[in-house]
């Protein structure tokens, strides 16, 4: 491959603003327009393979914002006579008179191509063995570039410029849009001999084009597809047509494409199958726990390895395996797909150095993943998980030690336990069984086709529950939706209990850490409900103490509801292992978030979608009452909050530029109230995401998903329809 460089043609001193700032050090969004262009060709040359050539900047203003006052790492040309763009390029013929490569030419008033479009241009002009290859577009309305006119055989044989076009060649529309790749042996001496045009005495790139072509040289094109990119720079107007083209290209939802790199989140490391989700890299993240147990010294106390039902789950779990086997750590492997919450008991339960449940929980059924569990079964912290992916993100397939499964099973250093029984006695000693079993409960439950209904039948059987289970088959697609016990998702469940008179539908998600419910008449309660119904049922009933801990994004009639018991509620960022955490430290009596998951003290350090949906069926059993009028009774404490929330498919720029701008709007404000809409902000928390918090109560949040690519907004007000305008103003806020 011929070594490249890169020149940006930004010699123009044209300006739309009354300061005289040339166009191509205007501001377009966060940076100015030559900096795209510099980004682009930075992804492709070294630093110092990079020229701009400019004009003679007027003052040291421009120095300044031409970076030229720094240790630049690129080089400046100044162009002191502007004789057109053929001319600029010439200004590097004596700094490359030795170069046998190829050069990349760009406009710095061309700020919008893809680095794909720019790439597929290098590599189309490779392929072809080009002399000079140039990057054409079709477009269905008229712009000032050059038509290129082509023979019956479709090669390239001339490009005439908007100035020197006829009627007729104006009406073709495949456009030279200004990028060009070319053999530096080959482009040199033709602009070296180029005649200026007689049009303007001009030197143009185009021109060079021309007598490559009849030189019987090579000239090739790579087309680009959106029309967009095409857009330059010349004026006011089209500078605001750019701006709108960047926001249209930031809220754009997109497939999301690994760089196969292991990153956590907030539940752990969840990836696409094929993208992230690779045995590589489940192999590496293996490695680097193995080094930190072997680090410690805790080889003896070895891992625990669970899976559930999504696609790979298994497979990834034997592939840990082999690693940690392989590496003298001792492994418990379970036999059978699990809960999350019992291999977080388990976990527990043997005091392993680490837990592993490969799951990507709720996620849709393309996505799978990996949550670790210190050995008190609590979820690693984030600077836990920071140090792993770090590590396991340097590490290359030679770097891991392994052995064949059936090697270490034979060896003992893998061993396939079964803890169901164990996990399913844990949790009853924390149900009234007794209580159940009198009051003869006919109940429902959706586990969504993952991993809840053998645990949770048998909890329920044995309370003597008239029970029903539905999509309780083994389904990896989990019958082609997210397996997310959400309103939308349990539209069968609740034809089920309305139909068919249960006292009570309840649902788990794929791995059963997350619960939701159906009341007696058929209606979806939300998990905020859930937990105002545990907390007062916990408090009020069993007569148990302690405050309550919820996260950002929940209800804040738990903080009344505490309030009215004398205990404290305590706010963590999103994420259960901050849940647990603040549960630990405060003697929560209770923990749970808006998403579905939630603890007591005296259980696992987790989540656990079972035991909830057994503590629901014994609150209904000891109360004698249905949902619905227990939520009557808590309401009649704590009033009335409603909430509402959207999700909007996230890009990696939006979670740059929309911190950014709520910065500046807070920064603009100073100390003059912020308003959403109507509403006053009391106050702004930047816990997580940052949430406005308005007066008795309301608020508003935006977060981005630490699972998901996704922008997640949130808001909590006294009525539906104000819940849903704050919702529309958090949207106005980032433009959405």
């Amino acid at each position: 491959m011929r070594p490249l460089k890169a020149v940006i043609l930004a010699a123009g001193q044209q300006s739309i603003t009354d300061d005289g700032v040339p166009i191509v050090l205007q501001t377009l969004g966060d940076r100015k327009i030559a900096d795209y262009v510099i980004r682009n060709a930075l992804r492709l040359v070294a630093p110092d393979d990079l020229y701009i050539v400019i004009s003679q900047p007027q003052n040291e203003a421009q120095c300044h914002l031409w970076g030229m006052d720094a240790a630049c790492p690129y080089h400046y040309i100044v162009q002191a006579e502007q004789r057109g763009t053929g001319h600029a390029v010439l200004q590097l013929a004596p700094l490359l008179k030795d170069f046998d490569g190829d050069l990349l030419i760009l406009y710095g008033d061309t700020p919008l191509f893809r680095l794909n479009s720019i790439r597929g241009l290098l590599n189309r002009h490779r392929l072809k063995q080009a002399h000079l290859t140039l990057l054409s577009a079709i477009v269905d309305r008229p712009l000032p570039y050059g038509r290129i006119i082509r023979d019956a055989a479709g090669r390239i044989i001339d490009i005439i410029e908007e100035t020197d076009a006829s009627p007729e060649v104006r009406e073709i529309r495949e456009l030279n849009v200004g990028a060009y790749v070319a053999q530096a042996r080959a482009l040199f001496p033709a602009l070296e001999t180029l005649p200026p045009s007689p049009i303007d005495g001009e030197y143009r790139l185009t021109d060079c084009a021309h007598r490559l072509i009849h030189a019987g040289m090579r000239v090739e094109s790579y087309q680009i597809y959106d029309q967009d990119e095409v857009q330059g720079i010349n004026n006011r107007a089209d500078l605001e047509q750019a701006i709108f083209i960047l926001q249209k290209r930031l809220y754009r939802p997109r497939r999301t494409e690994e760089q196969n790199l292991i990153a956590f989140g907030t539940g752990g490391w969840r990836a696409i199958i094929g993208e992230g989700f690779t045995m590589h890299n489940v192999r590496r993240l293996a490695q680097a726990l193995a080094n930190e147990i072997i680090r410690r010294g805790q080889e003896k106390r070895g891992v625990l390895i669970g899976f559930d039902r999504r696609f790979l789950s298994d497979r990834a779990a034997a592939a840990a395996a082999e690693v940690f086997a392989g590496n003298n750590i001792t492994v418990t492997l379970l036999s059978e797909d699990a809960p999350t919450p019992l291999i977080t008991y388990a976990t527990a339960k043997v005091n392993a150095a680490y837990g592993l449940a490969f799951t990507a929980s709720h996620n849709p059924p393309e996505w799978n993943g990996l949550k670790v569990f210190r050995g008190d079964g609590s979820l690693l912290l984030d600077d836990e998980t920071r140090q792993i992916e770090a590590e396991a993100n340097h590490l290359q397939a030679d770097d891991v030690v392994k052995i064949d499964l059936d090697l270490a099973l034979e060896a003992g250093v893998v061993n396939r336990r079964d803890f169901t029984n164990e996990y399913v006695d844990a949790v009853e000693t924390l149900i009234d069984l007794a209580a159940i079993r009198e009051a003869g409960l006919k109940v429902i439950v959706d586990p969504m086709y993952g991993v809840g209904q053998l645990t949770l039948g048998i909890i329920l059987t044995e309370a003597r529950c008239r029970v029903t289970f539905i999509n309780e088959r083994h389904d990896p697609l989990f019958g082609g939706r997210s397996p997310a016990p959400n309103l939308d998702a349990l539209r069968m469940l609740i034809t089920h209990v309305r139909n068919e008179g249960y006292d009570l539908g309840l649902a788990t998600d794929g791995d059963a850490d997350r619960i939701a419910i159906v009341d007696e008449k058929g209606e979806y309660v939300t998990v905020n409900d859930i937990l105002l119904l545990l907390y007062w049922y916990l408090r009020a009933v069993r007569g148990e103490r302690g405050g309550v801990v919820r996260n950002l994004a929940t209800t804040h009639l738990l903080d009344r509801l505490a309030a009215h018991f004398g205990e404290a509620c305590y706010e963590t960022p999103v994420g259960f292992k901050h849940i647990t955490a603040a549960m630990t430290a405060h003697n929560a009596l209770l923990g749970g978030e808006s998403s579905g998951g939630l603890t007591i003290r005296g259980h696992i350090l987790g989540k656990d979608g079972i035991f909830a949906a057994a503590l629901i069926v014994e609150m209904l059993a000891r109360t004698g009452k249905k949902i619905s009028q227990l939520l009557q009774q808590i309401y009649a404490i704590t009033g009335r909050l409603y909430a509402e929330e959207d999700d909007i498919l996230a890009t990696p720029e939006m979670r740059i530029v929309i911190p950014r701008r709520i910065k500046a709007l807070i920064q603009e404000h100073g100390h003059a109230p912020i308003r959403l809409g109507d509403y006053p902000v009391v106050s702004i928390s930047e816990l997580d995401g940052t949430k406005f918090l308005l007066e008795n109560d309301n608020w508003a949040l935006l977060r981005f998903s630490g699972t998901e690519p996704l922008l997640r907004l949130f808001a909590e007000a006294d009525s539906m329809e104000k819940a849903k305008e704050l919702i529309e103003r958090l949207k106005a806020l980032v433009s959405l």
